[in-house]
């Protein structure tokens, strides 16, 4: 049993609390004084409740006592269990050793260490089992200071931060009393270095990812993030390749430098060089000072290249070179200009088919496509529509002040079937539009206006544009290229697709389809 009496700081008091402890015969296991917060606390045996009741009774009366109470534990196993828990937990390894280099404390991860079982360690020298430092050379100087250093174990590397003990005498000076080692391993750095530079893994949480294919698209971003490769990122207009790439740079470790953005399809050829790369003082008329370009504003940052497929061929040449070595000159100047710069790239386009028709320049096209996301279009991720419509509504009723609508039945079916040709961009305003001039609290498909389309046919663009025979083409090597990563050779996929061999080396080979140009 345990009290706790919070009392006055008066002389004589925690001598009459044991006089009553000792009238009752009780034996005292331990007490400890609290002064700065005038407490006493007290363990004995339990007592039966009329014994009880009496000694609490007697203890209230005693001059300066102000109330008593039962409490769980003492102060001091509290704290004896709180340093357990943590020994116990603790992933690094945790030794404390007395001023002669023996062992007083140490917990599981350190006997792990170690290969030693903890019977046999208590009390044992240090000295001997590790290499890399002397322990009692280093307690017997006349400065025992903080050490950093690097232990072999068994054979295994360690860094370990030594740290003196010290304890106050009666006169306030410092004793030497031992030491505490903290190991860490090789393998518990490099989590550590990991995690120092994760950035921020919740930014992947603004993507809607409840389909497999989604969902499989971020866990292979999350990792690319944490390189500091190029990325290319693939998929249709609207699919949300800006919202993945800021999202791999929040997610990296250039989180916290800058994420800068070049419109490549909307930049013209006579301002894009100066833009990206800056340039020299009096460069142009009327122009006496120089500008930093967006690769040196973007210094130790990410710079993102938003439609890479439409840059011109010049600009090609010149951020080619600025991948291979990270340099560039700016516009006017001789002098070289070095950056540290990550690049994410997005484009709509086919890459392989632009480069057979040199309309890209090949040796750019494998410096970019070095680590490649591939956006599925949201006809393809029928199970993340419904989740998206749910997001958007709840975004733009806050924004109006208004309680989100629920999405009918009807509804909710007819968004999962809608082929989507503007994808996530197409759902996203077509639900801001209903939201807004709704005036009830069900969102349905009469509410939502969009073009129809047939189940026969599905849905044709507007804007198709080109003829029957480029269409069929278009639709056959994008098949073919899906199908050659499974079947990478022509006589397995001529297999696969009935025809003969020739027939698929020769549409191979026209649609510039390969192990180089395809992803196996």
């Amino acid at each position: 049993m345990r009290l706790e009496i919070l009392c006055q700081n008066r002389l004589g008091l925690a001598q009459e609390v044991l006089n009553i402890l000792v009238g009752y015969q009780l034996d005292l296991r331990g007490i400890e004084v609290d002064p700065s917060l005038n407490k006493i606390y007290v363990s004995f045996p339990t007592v039966n409740f009329e014994q009880f009741q009496e000694l609490m009774a007697k203890m209230r009366r005693i001059n300066g006592v102000e109330d008593v109470k039962t409490t769980a534990f003492m102060p001091s196993e509290r704290e004896h269990n709180e340093l357990l828990t943590l020994l116990r937990t603790l992933p690094d390894g945790l030794i404390a050793i007395d001023i002669k280099a023996n062992v007083t404390v140490i917990n599981d991860a350190a006997l792990e260490a170690l290969s030693v079982a903890r019977e046999d360690i208590a009390g044992q020298s240090l000295q001997g089992m590790v290499k890399g430092f002397n322990f009692l050379r280093w307690l017997e100087g006349e400065d025992v200071l903080a050490q950093t250093r690097r232990f072999e174990i068994h054979n295994k590397r360690f860094i370990a931060d030594i740290l003196p003990v010290l304890v106050p005498d009666e006169s306030g000076n410092e004793i030497l009393a031992g030491a505490v080692i903290n190991l860490k391993s090789e393998s518990r750095l490099g989590q550590h270095m990991i995690a120092f530079k994760k950035g921020d893994q919740e930014s992947f949480n603004n993507i809607q990812a409840s389909s497999n294919t989604m969902r499989k698209v971020v866990r292979e971003a999350k990792r690319m993030a944490q390189l500091d490769a190029p990325i290319l990122i693939m998929g249709e207009t609207g699919t949300g390749k800006e919202l993945l790439a800021r999202a791999c740079h929040a997610a990296g470790s250039r989180h916290t430098k800058p994420f800068l953005t070049v419109p490549c399809a909307s930049m013209p050829d006579n301002v894009a060089e100066s833009e990206l790369f800056g340039y020299g003082p009096n460069a142009f008329p009327g122009t006496a000072e120089g500008k930093k370009g967006i690769f040196e504003q973007a210094n130790g940052g990410t710079v993102f290249l938003d439609e890479v497929g439409e840059m011109s061929h010049q600009l090609q040449t010149k951020l080619l070179r600025f991948l291979q070595d990270g340099s560039f000159r700016r516009v006017g100047e001789e002098q070289e200009v070095r950056v540290d710069v990550r690049v994410l790239c997005t484009t709509q386009k086919d890459l392989p088919t632009m480069v057979q028709e040199h309309k890209f320049r090949e040796d750019l096209f494998y410096r970019l496509n070095v680590l490649t996301l591939n956006l599925p279009p949201l006809r393809e991720r029928k199970q993340d529509v419904v989740p998206l419509a749910e997001f958007f509504i709840a975004r733009y009723a806050a924004r109006l002040g208004r309680k989100a609508p629920k999405l009918t039945e009807n509804c909710s079916q007819f968004l999962q079937q809608y082929p989507w040709p503007g994808n996530v961009r197409q759902l996203e305003n077509a639900l801001y539009r209903a939201v807004t001039l709704l005036d009830g609290n069900e969102l349905d498909k009469h509410h939502l206006q969009l073009p129809s389309y047939t189940s026969d046919f599905g849905y044709l663009e507007q804007d198709f544009d080109g003829t029957l025979d480029e269409a069929v083409k278009h639709f056959e090597a994008n098949l073919l290229r899906k199908l050659f990563p499974a079947y990478p050779s022509s006589r397995q996929l001529a297999k696969k697709l009935g025809l003969s061999h020739t027939a698929v080396a020769n549409k191979l080979r026209d649609y510039g389809i390969n192990r180089k140009s395809v992803k196996i």
